[in-house]
């Protein structure tokens, strides 16, 4: 229901699904979200994704080619798959002589990042630290990392430019930039498919797992708001990258955008 124009949010507004709110109230709001969901996030990915959503983190991992020495800062980690993933990678790489790869999982949320400590223990688990940080405010020192990657988490901040000022701020000169976010369908046909899909199963099956359709409505309607991959391509060069491509994967469902921090 519409409120009248006695509730509307004062001063400026973003999106929160298909709501609008106050643009300082928007972070709290994705915080609860997934507090509500931590200890199931995983589980959800899987059921809602049929499994795919781990092998477009391969790709992205292949895509990055992770090597020995290497730094990665993984932006909205949660648990933490996509840094144990490049850390992993780099260790089957690594010659006698060579430095260790290492990660930094950064997440605004505590929940998440407390839920990855309870995830079964690889062996890289030791090259691996968990920071509770913002995307836009990140507690790294400029020209930290080689890599860093945000998967599913750009659509969630609050001022999208903010954050990726700071991931640029982060990489050292060369770095790698890499986002893999949920997009947009290539087809009308499959778009709509792909609405009936998320807009009346995903919410219903959040219920079942987790106990909070309304977390996974809003999942879903933050996905229809997120802007096209010509877009977002455009926000990244307006934000000093070089390079800038996208990767459609399944169809456009998510997309893979890659740039170079020159």
């Amino acid at each position: 229901m519409k409120g009248d124009a006695s509730s509307a949010p004062d001063g400026p507004t973003v999106s929160f699904g298909f709501e609008e709110v106050a643009a300082d109230e928007k972070a709290g709001r994705v915080r609860g979200v997934f507090s509500s969901v931590a200890d199931r996030y995983d589980l959800m990915n899987d059921l809602m994704s049929g499994g795919v959503h781990r092998i477009w983190k391969g790709v992205l991992i292949d895509r990055l080619a992770p090597r020995p020495g290497q730094t990665l800062i993984d932006v909205a980690g949660g648990t933490g798959d996509v840094a144990r993933a490049f850390v992993e990678t780099a260790t089957r790489r690594r010659g006698a002589a060579d430095a260790p790869a290492q990660a930094f999982v950064c997440d605004i949320n505590e929940q998440m990042v407390r839920a990855g400590l309870t995830r079964p223990a690889s062996r890289v688990e030791g090259r691996i630290r968990r920071v509770t940080g913002d995307a836009q405010a990140l507690p790294f020192p400029d020209r930290t990392a080689h890599a860093y990657t945000i998967a599913f988490g750009i659509r969630n901040v609050t001022d999208r430019a903010a954050a990726l000022a700071e991931a640029r701020r982060v990489l050292k000169p060369g770095g790698r930039f890499a986002c893999l976010e949920f997009s947009h369908p290539i087809t009308d046909g499959f778009q709509a498919i792909y609405d009936a899909y998320s807009f009346n199963v995903i919410p219903r099956l959040g219920r079942l797992v987790t106990g909070d359709e309304a977390a996974y409505r809003y999942l879903v309607e933050s996905i229809r708001r997120f802007p096209s991959q010509d877009t977002f391509a455009q926000e990244l060069r307006a934000a000093g990258f070089q390079r800038v491509t996208f990767e459609n994967l399944t169809g456009g469902v998510a997309a893979l955008h890659l740039c170079w921090r020159i």
